[in-house]
């Protein structure tokens, strides 16, 4: 079972990614690339050009998970290749991405914080 911490952050690979990568593809692509710390216990996702497959690296305790999904019908939102590599989203909107929203276009609820005093 993956346990985040609160402190876990998720970066989305920008553009489309070659699908035969596994672990170490992968790895290579978040050092080089993203420039980031694949062992950082942060969650890198990655997908293909059709936009149908995901995959997600992600370092825990001793070891890498590595999370793959497959769409049969339609397509994941995913941003293009720009001047940026990487794209930082919240866990929630990985969720988001995962169920077939466009995440530039869901609009949740603003946290509201209270004070007693």
């Amino acid at each position: 079972m993956i346990a985040l911490s609160s402190n876990t952050k998720v970066y989305l690979a920008v553009g489309s990614t070659d699908m035969r990568k596994a672990v170490n593809g992968l790895m290579a692509q978040v050092q080089d690339v993203l420039e980031a710390d694949p062992f950082s216990s942060h969650l890198f996702v990655f997908c293909n050009r059709l936009r149908d497959k995901i995959k997600i690296l992600y370092w825990h305790n001793n070891g890498f998970w590595l999370l793959y999904r497959r769409l049969e019908k339609h397509r994941f939102w995913w941003p293009v290749a720009g001047e940026h590599v990487s794209m930082k989203i919240t866990p929630r909107e990985l969720g988001w991405l995962l169920e077939g929203l466009d995440i530039t276009r869901v609009e949740a609820h603003k946290a509201a914080h209270f004070s007693l005093f």
